[in-house]
């Protein structure tokens, strides 16, 4: 057996401790949210129990994580559809080259330069010219499309670029449209690679607060109302919060990566 060098156990050592420091929080959160009913927000835990988990569907004291939780839910939703729509028609758009194609690409990725604060600000400035209410959807999902579809689109660029156009043209040889050659050959290849760009919008949209914060009107999302819950909601309710969210994103990913296998096998067949 070849003995290992000193370099080797210094850097699993390093490792060991990067691992730690990635994911020890969500441990202690983990841990702090299965208290007892008189636990605390520190170590050590007192008792074991799901009570605060219980709590966390139970009405707060300046709000309710369930209402912003839905809110969060349905406008990731909407921002994932939109986002994969307006990405696969520019990622069409942009396999031929025409006029102006440099200066859209680079008008499209500038949200990601501009401080996401200066973003919100500018959306909200917008609707009160223009006279509108802003409001967690509509003005939201305006600011989440700014963070998501420059991400999306620059995904769907590399996917365009590594796609074989002699699919494409045995279709077209064998008499398809252009929009059966979609349907029937461009989508069902891309299929898996959307599951993936849908995943990763979701997870930008759900998670998003700084974009949010200047647009979301009367009605917080979720990552909103756990800031504003913050110097309210002593308690380990927060930390069930995000061992319920954390377990949610999980259970997403685990969805997603069985959906991808699944189109993969099919592919291969």
């Amino acid at each position: 057996m070849q003995k290992r060098s000193l370099s080797f156990y210094l850097l699993a050592i390093f490792f060991g401790l990067f691992v730690l420091f990635l994911y020890g929080p969500m441990f202690a959160i983990f841990a702090l949210s299965l208290q007892g009913e008189e636990g605390t927000l520190t170590f050590p835990m007192r008792g074991f129990s799901f009570y605060w988990l219980g709590q966390v569907f139970q009405e707060q004291r300046v709000g309710s994580f369930v209402e912003s939780f839905q809110r969060s839910l349905i406008l990731g939703l909407a921002v994932v559809l939109f986002s994969l729509i307006v990405s696969v028609l520019a990622g069409l758009a942009f396999r031929n080259r025409f006029k102006g194609a440099n200066t859209l690409f680079y008008l499209t990725i500038s949200s990601l330069i501009v401080p996401s604060v200066l973003v919100s600000l500018g959306i909200g400035i917008v609707f009160q010219v223009l006279g509108i209410p802003t409001n967690w959807f509509t003005s939201g999902f305006g600011a989440h499309m700014t963070w998501t579809v420059p991400f999306a689109f620059l995904i769907m660029l590399g996917i365009f670029n590594r796609f074989n156009p002699a699919y494409e043209e045995a279709a077209k040889d064998m008499g398809a449209s252009d929009g059966q050659t979609f349907w029937a050959v461009v989508f069902p290849l891309i299929l898996p690679s959307l599951i993936g760009i849908g995943l990763l919008t979701f997870t930008l949209s759900y998670d998003e607060f700084t974009r949010t914060s200047l647009v979301s009107g009367q009605d917080n999302t979720l990552p909103l109302e756990i800031f504003g819950m913050t110097t309210n909601v002593t308690s380990p309710a927060l930390y069930a919060l995000g061992t319920l969210t954390t377990l949610f994103s999980f259970a997403l990913i685990a969805i997603a990566l069985t959906a991808f296998q699944a189109l993969s096998k099919r592919q291969q067949q």
